[in-house]
């Protein structure tokens, strides 16, 4: 198996960078299967997650990663379970956002896909 920190890298960054630019290439790395729970509500399926994501009420964000976390997740299959934290820039403002997400990854092909994904804003 590669290491899994290096993947786990560049899935996040290829995430995030993705979701600043075009959210709706996000679809691709979700399944029929796939779930998201956003802010405590859980949807099913690339293209309600899809739409999600793509509805979300601001023009740009960027995410600013301050810990990056990674494990295996399976003994028999190279999946990863991806934890990050960071900041939420949305829309230029003077007052980021902290947020949570976690990701577990499957291997698919030469490449893996999201089979879950929980995101949270952290107040306080």
């Amino acid at each position: 198996m590669a290491d899994f920190n290096t993947i786990a890298k560049q899935f996040v960054d290829f995430y995030y960078s993705t979701f600043s630019t075009n959210r709706s290439g996000l679809k691709a790395l979700y399944r029929d299967h796939s779930m998201l729970t956003f802010e405590g509500s859980p949807i099913q399926g690339s293209t309600a997650i899809a739409e999600k994501l793509e509805g979300l009420p601001f023009q740009k964000v960027q995410h600013k990663v301050t810990t990056l976390d990674a494990q295996p997740s399976s003994p028999t299959i190279a999946s990863l379970l991806v934890s990050v934290t960071g900041l939420l820039v949305v829309d230029d403002g003077e007052n980021p956002l902290n947020f949570s997400q976690v990701f577990q990854l499957i291997p698919e092909g030469g490449s893996y896909y999201v089979f879950n994904d929980i995101f949270r804003l952290n107040y306080g």
